[in-house]
């Protein structure tokens, strides 16, 4: 049988904003030294490639490359240049992540007639930037949300996460947001894609029932749930999502 491919969360598995997660780093250690393949499957559509790397590299990850990485900014954009070849007119946001991620797939970023507007994950964004980006979807630009994390943890503790954002302006737009990452079966799909990899032959590793597990249960992929981040043990029992294993931490994941 073919080695299972891990597609492994990084919010609340791998760290909490800068703050390495006990036992990830030698999980991976394990992972580099066994050639195991391995990707980053993150909702965080903030980061480019590149950015997502050295963020772990600084925090003492070490073999990782650029290459390890597929984001909901990746698969959004992959997705609707796939599904909409004649149309590459974007407006944006999100960060640097989310705009690398248009440009390579041939979007044109034009704010003043886009045929969608991407909603990711922007700390700097202001009340104008989104009264304007509401205004482009009320004159009929369709929108798309990278994700819909309702939140998104740090070491100080949890943040708004780009789904509130998002679900912000499905209401103030009176439309539905078309939805790509995780749990939605766009990021999978592409993630696999890229990965050249079979459902089959994949595992999701994550710490939220809603989005990481949910993902794999809905697409018939096998599932870690690693109690350390969003939700526990008990969660699976109220939200009635059931992972393939369970572990308290991927240090147990390690023969």
């Amino acid at each position: 049988m073919d080695k299972k491919c891990y597609f492994i969360d990084l919010d609340g598995t791998m760290y909490w904003g800068t703050k390495v997660i006990d036992g990830a780093i030698k999980w991976i250690n394990y992972l580099l030294d066994n050639h195991i393949d391995f990707y980053f499957l993150t909702n965080n559509s903030s980061r480019t490639q590149e950015q997502a790397c050295q963020h772990m590299q600084k925090m003492g990850f070490t073999g990782i490359k650029p290459h390890h990485f597929y984001t909901s900014a990746m698969a959004a954009a992959e997705k609707i240049a796939r599904d909409y070849p004649s149309k590459k007119d974007a407006y944006y946001i999100g960060e640097e992540g989310l705009k690398q991620a248009l440009i390579s797939n041939g979007f044109t970023i034009n704010p003043e007639k886009a045929d969608f507007l991407f909603i990711g994950l922007d700390r700097q964004a202001t009340y104008q930037d989104y009264s304007y980006a509401v205004r482009l979807v009320k004159d009929g630009c369709k929108l798309v949300g990278t994700n819909n994390d309702r939140l998104l943890l740090s070491e100080k503790g949890v943040n708004i996460g780009n789904g509130s954002v998002v679900a912000m302006f499905e209401y103030a737009t009176s439309s539905e947001a078309i939805k790509i990452g995780k749990p939605h079966n766009a990021i999978i799909e592409g993630a696999l894609r890229y990965a050249k990899v079979a459902k089959e032959n994949a595992v999701i590793v994550g710490d939220n029932l809603e989005t990481d597990i949910l993902c794999g249960n809905q697409a018939g992929i096998e599932t870690i749930f690693v109690t350390t981040g969003v939700h526990n043990m008990e969660d699976c029992y109220k939200l009635d999502i059931k992972p393939t294993y369970i572990v308290a931490n991927l240090k147990g994941l390690i023969d």
